[in-house]
C-alpha cells in the first residue's frame, strides 16, 4: 500500500509556525490567504500573489533512509543532480513555472555540500549566531532576541544556483560541476531582519571591509563558508537580509533552518544556510569553499591547469557575486507536441527572466530566424504589486514601495504566429536589463561551468501534422535535448552554430575529443575480480564500487571526498558509471588510477546487471523474485476495482513457480518513470498476497485523486493508469521488522518474542498490520494475541474490512478488532472518533512481553507515541512501520 503520509493533500495555513508554542507566541499571526492573493484596503485592495499551495513532506524517502540526512522529509519530484547524497536537486520545469511568481518550499531548489544540520524544534528559538571580528561590540544573539529586539520584515526574493543552465556547458565539454537544468533558482517570500541593522549594533571597525558567513554545516574542508563586501551589506537598497521563514512557515532543514542569510540579486552560493557567524575582515573570506567555489576562470583554463596552479582560485577577479542576465522557455516544453491540424492561429511561448544586483530585466526578445530578426515579448514583474503595499505579512513589514532595485525574477510571454513557428526550425529568447547587459549569443566555456546564460533555443522539427519541441538539455543524468541528439550525431556544439554543420564545412573534432580520454586504470594492472570478492566490500568499511567495468576501493577517499562519505557509500558494490561519468570532472576522473584495484570479469559483469536488464527465459527460475541490490521487472497482469479510490493490482513475476520473498512484517520499493522526463517516481508498498503464492503477487492501493486541494498521488495516479502488460520495478526486502512466528520477532536483526500484538494503524496503514495479522491468525500453532485498532474517515475508507472479520471469526479468544470512524454514519454501530492514548488504554493492557506496531499518517504516529509513553510503553516496544 502506498504510504500514506506521503499523498497527505492537506494545505497548511500560510501563517508563522517556528515549531514551538514560545515561537508562536512572540508574534501575531498574518491573516491566513485564501485564493493565492491578499487585498488591503488602505492599499486600494491592491493585489498581491501569495505562496501557492503547498504539502509538507512529512516522510524520509527510502532513498535517504541510509544517509546522514535520514531525518529530512523530502518531496520525490525533485530531480536529484548527485546521486543520493549529498542532496543537490531542482525541480521539473514545468512544475517550477507552473506554480507562478513563488514557488512552495518542497519544490524550491536545494543546493547543499554536505550532510543537512538536524535542529529540533524545541530548540529552535534558542539557535544563537555570533557578529564578531573588526567589531567593537563582539555579539551573540538568539533567535529569540532577533525576532523580538529589531523590526521584522517580509520581502519576495529570488535565489539562483550559479550553475544554473550548466548541463549545456557539461555537453560541450565536462566541468567540474555537476549538471542543472534550467530550473536551478526558485523564488519565496523571506521573512526576518536586515542584516545591517544586526551589524551595526556591534559597531563595525574601520578597517572592516567584508563581511563573512559562517554555516553550521560540517563538510569535508571545514564549515561552508563565504564572504560579501561590507559596504554592500549596510545599502538598504540591496535587502541583505537574515531569514527565519519562508513562504510564512518555519525554515525547513534543507533550507536552512532555523536561520539562514538571503543575498537578493547575489548567487545563491553567498546566502549561507544554518548560519552561525558574522564575522567582519578587511579581506575577502579564506573558507575553502569561498575559494574553490563560484568562480569564473577564464575560459582557455582547462580542469588540469586549475588543479595544478592555485593562483587561478585565488585572484578575487574570478570571484562570482552579481548574478548576470538569464532566461529560459517553459513553454513550449520539452518534447511537447503541437497538432497543427485545426491547431489555432498563433501559440503563446512562456518562460521566466532575471539578473542581479537588484538591475530590472527592461526587454525579453525572442527570434525565430536565429537572430536576424527579434521581437518583443510582453513582461509580467509580479514583483512591482509588493511595491505598491505597506502591511504585515507572515509577521514582517513589507516595505518596498521606495526601493527601485529588483530582488526577483519575471516571468515573459509572447503569442507567435503558428504558420511562422511551422515554418521555423527553432525559438531563441535573449533577455536585457535596466544596465544594457544582454544574454550573449555564444557560450562561455569555464572549468566550473558557473553563469551559463547563452541565448536559450529549443528546436523544432515538423514530424507529420505535428511539431515536436526539444529543450537543450534534461538536468542530471535524464536524457534528451536537442545538444544529446546533436553530440551524438556527431556535431560539434562549440562551433558557434549549435553544432549544425555548415554547407561547405570540414568535420570538426569537438572540444572533448580534443581533451582526450582521461585515463581511469592503473597502468599495467591485470587483476581479476569476482563478483564474490565485490560483494565482501559493499558496505561502509571497505567500499568498492565499478565504473564501466573497472574496480576501485573507496575507503582512502571517504574523508577527502567533497560531498562526504555517504557519497560513496551508496555506491559500494554497485556499478555507479552512469552516475559518476556524468557528475565527476576530467580533474576526479584522473584521480581514479589511485583508487583502482582491478576489474570485473565477465561473470561478475552479468551478475551485477541482474534485475537491470530482461530475465533469460531459459535460465533455471530464481527461488525468488525480489533483490535488495537490484531492481526487478514485474508485468501488471490484471487490475480489480475495489471501491471508486481502492484498487487491487495484480503482478506477475518473471516465472511461473517463483515466489515474491517478502518476509512478513517487511516492503517493497516500487519504481515507475515518466516516459517523458525518465524521473523516478519510488513508494514502499505491503502486498496483500499470501507470502508462499507462486508467479503473482497483489497490492492493494488507494489511488489519491487530484481535487481542490492538490494533484494528487503522484505513484498512485501512474499505477491506476499503467495498462494491462507493462511493466514496474520492485526492489526488496527493506524494513527492520520481521515476524518469523510463534511470536518470535527480529528487530534489526535481534530476536524478541512478543505474547501481545498492539496494532494501531489509521486509513492506508492497515496493509503491512493486515500481513503480520494474517501470519499469526493463520497459525493455529501461534498464542500470540492481537489486538487492532483501525481509524478511518468513512465506512467505506476501511480497507481489508472483510478479510479481517474473516480470519476474527473463529479466532475471538485471540484476536480483537475495533475500528473507529470520524465520520460515522448514524446506523454506524462501532466507535467513533480518533484513535486515542486513552482507546488504547482502556481496550488493552501494557506488558513487557507486548509490542506495538503503528503505521499511518504522521500526526497519528506522533500523538500515539506521546501517548504510549506517558501509559509506560518504552520506545523498544513501539515499531513504526
Amino acid at each position: 500500500m502506498e504510504d500514506p503520509k506521503t499523498d497527505s493533500q492537506g494545505i497548511p495555513e500560510k501563517i508563522e509556525t517556528l515549531g514551538t508554542q514560545q515561537a508562536k507566541d512572540i508574534l501575531p499571526p498574518s491573516p491566513p490567504p485564501t485564493d493565492g492573493s491578499v487585498s488591503d484596503a488602505d492599499d486600494e485592495n491592491v493585489e498581491i500573489p501569495l505562496p501557492p499551495p503547498t504539502t509538507i513532506p512529512t516522510q524520509t524517502l527510502d532513498v535517504d533512509l541510509k544517509t546522514p540526512d535520514s531525518h529530512v522529509p523530502r518531496d520525490p519530484r525533485l530531480i536529484r543532480l548527485t546521486g543520493v547524497h549529498p542532496f543537490n536537486v531542482e525541480a521539473p520545469l514545468t512544475a517550477l513555472f507552473n506554480e507562478g511568481f513563488l514557488t512552495s518550499p518542497e519544490l524550491f531548489y536545494v543546493r547543499n555540500h554536505g550532510a543537512v544540520p538536524q535542529v529540533q524544534d524545541q530548540d529552535i528559538i534558542d539557535w544563537e549566531f555570533t557578529v564578531e571580528g573588526l567589531v567593537e561590540k563582539p555579539i551573540t544573539i538568539s533567535l529569540k532576541q532577533l525576532m523580538t529586539e529589531y523590526e521584522q520584515v517580509t520581502y519576495p526574493i529570488t535565489l539562483v544556483c550559479a550553475g544554473n543552465r550548466r548541463k549545456e556547458q557539461n555537453m560541450v565539454r565536462k566541468s567540474k560541476g555537476f549538471s542543472w537544468g534550467a530550473a536551478g533558482l526558485s523564488t519565496a517570500l523571506f521573512t526576518g531582519v536586515i542584516m545591517s541593522e544586526v551589524i551595526k549594533r556591534a559597531k563595525p571597525k574601520r578597517k572592516a571591509k567584508y563581511v563573512c558567513m559562517e554555516g553550521a554545516d560540517k563538510l569535508p574542508n571545514g564549515y561552508y563558508g563565504t564572504s560579501v563586501k561590507l559596504n554592500w551589506v549596510m545599502d538598504p537598497n540591496r535587502g541583505f537580509m537574515l531569514a527565519y521563514k519562508m513562504n510564512g512557515e518555519t525554515l525547513r532543514p534543507d533550507h536552512g533552518k532555523p536561520l539562514r542569510a538571503v543575498i537578493p540579486g547575489q548567487i545563491g552560493g553567498r546566502s549561507v544556510k544554518w548560519l552561525k557567524k558574522l564575522i567582519l575582515t578587511e579581506a575577502p573570506s579564506d573558507n575553502w569553499y569561498h575559494i574553490y567555489d563560484n568562480r569564473v576562470l577564464p575560459t582557455m583554463v582547462s580542469p588540469e591547469e586549475s588543479a595544478n596552479n592555485p593562483k587561478w582560485w585565488t585572484d578575487d577577479r574570478y570571484a562570482i557575486y552579481d548574478l548576470s542576465p538569464n532566461s529560459a522557455i517553459c513553454y513550449p516544453q520539452h518534447e511537447e507536441q503541437l497538432c497543427l491540424t485545426g491547431a489555432t492561429s498563433t501559440y503563446c511561448a512562456k518562460g521566466y527572466a532575471y539578473s542581479g544586483g537588484g538591475r530590472r530585466i527592461t526587454r525579453v526578445e525572442v527570434t525565430l530566424d536565429k537572430g536576424k530578426t527579434w521581437r518583443l515579448a510582453g513582461i509580467t514583474y509580479a514583483e512591482d504589486r509588493y511595491r505598491e503595499v505597506e502591511r504585515d505579512l507572515f509577521g514582517g513589514k513589507i516595505d518596498m514601495s521606495w526601493r527601485e532595485t529588483c530582488f526577483c525574477w519575471c516571468f515573459w510571454s509572447i503569442d507567435l504566429p503558428t504558420s511562422e513557428i511551422a515554418a521555423a526550425k527553432d525559438i531563441f529568447v535573449r533577455a536585457m536589463d535596466e544596465s544594457m547587459n544582454v544574454q550573449p549569443r555564444d557560450m562561455y566555456w569555464s572549468v566550473l561551468g558557473m553563469m551559463n546564460n547563452p541565448w536559450f533555443r529549443v528546436t523544432i522539427t515538423l514530424e507529420g501534422d505535428y511539431l515536436r519541441f526539444e529543450h537543450p538539455t534534461q538536468p542530471a543524468l535524464m536524457p534528451g535535448g536537442w545538444m544529446e541528439r546533436v553530440k551524438k550525431a556527431g556535431g560539434n556544439l562549440a562551433n558557434g552554430f549549435w553544432g549544425e554543420k555548415l554547407e561547405g564545412e570540414e568535420q570538426v573534432v569537438s572540444s572533448d575529443e580534443q581533451a582526450g580520454e582521461v585515463p581511469m586504470v592503473k597502468e599495467g594492472l591485470k587483476n581479476p575480480i569476482t563478483i564474490d570478492e565485490l560483494r565482501k566490500h559493499d558496505d561502509e568499511k571497505a567500499p568498492w564500487f565499478v565504473v564501466k567495468g573497472e574496480v576501485y576501493d573507496g575507503t582512502a577517499f571517504l574523508d577527502e571526498h567533497p560531498g562526504g562519505a555517504q557519497s560513496i557509500i551508496s555506491a559500494a558494490g554497485l556499478d555507479s558509471t552512469d552516475e559518476f561519468m556524468a557528475i565527476h570532472s576530467e580533474t576526479a576522473k584522473a584521480m581514479m588510477p589511485k583508487y583502482h584495484v582491478g576489474s570485473l570479469d565477465d561473470a561478475a559483469k552479468t551478475a551485477l546487471t541482474v534485475g537491470e536488464t530482461e530475465p533469460d527465459q531459459n535460465a533455471s527460475p530464481a527461488e525468488t523474485f525480489l533483490n535488495s541490490k537490484a531492481w526487478k521487472k514485474a508485468v501488471l497482469h490484471g487490475k480489480k476495482i475495489v471501491s471508486w479510490d481502492t484498487r487491487i493490482f495484480t503482478y506477475k513475476l518473471e516465472h511461473p513457480t517463483q515466489r515474491l520473498g517478502l518476509p512478513v512484517g517487511q516492503h517493497l520499493m516500487v519504481r515507475l518513470r515518466d516516459p517523458v522526463t525518465r524521473e523516478a517516481v519510488i513508494r514502499s508498498y505491503t502486498p496483500i498476497s499470501e507470502i508462499d503464492d507462486q508467479g503473482y503477487m497483489e497490492m492493494l492501493v488507494k489511488v489519491y485523486f487530484a481535487n481542490a486541494s492538490g494533484k494528487g498521488g503522484k505513484m498512485s495516479l501512474a499505477m491506476d493508469a499503467l495498462p494491462i502488460g507493462h511493466f514496474i520495478e520492485m526492489k526488496g526486502p527493506i524494513g527492520k521488522f520481521e515476524y518469523v512466528g510463534n511470536g518470535k520477532c527480529l528487530i534489526q536483526g535481534k530476536e524478541k518474542f512478543v505474547r501481545t500484538f498492539i496494532m494501531i494503524c489509521g486509513g492506508s496503514g492497515i496493509t503491512p498490520i493486515y500481513q503480520v495479522f494474517r501470519a499469526v491468525i493463520r497459525n493455529p500453532e501461534d498464542k500470540t494475541k492481537c489486538i487492532i485498532f483501525d481509524g478511518n474517515r468513512l465506512f467505506e475508507d476501511i480497507l481489508c474490512k472483510e478479510e479481517l472479520d474473516a480470519l476474527a471469526t473463529d479466532n475471538g479468544h485471540r484476536c480483537t478488532i475495533l475500528h473507529t470512524l470520524t465520520r460515522a454514519p448514524d446506523d454506524w454501530a462501532g466507535l467513533r472518533g480518533r484513535i486515542t492514548g486513552e482507546l488504547v488504554r482502556s481496550n488493552s493492557s501494557r506488558t513487557d512481553d507486548a509490542l506495538a506496531l503503528i503505521c499511518g499518517p504522521e500526526a497519528m504516529e506522533k500523538t500515539m507515541h506521546k501517548a504510549l509513553l506517558q501509559q509506560g510503553w518504552t520506545d523498544d516496544q513501539l515499531m513504526f512501520f
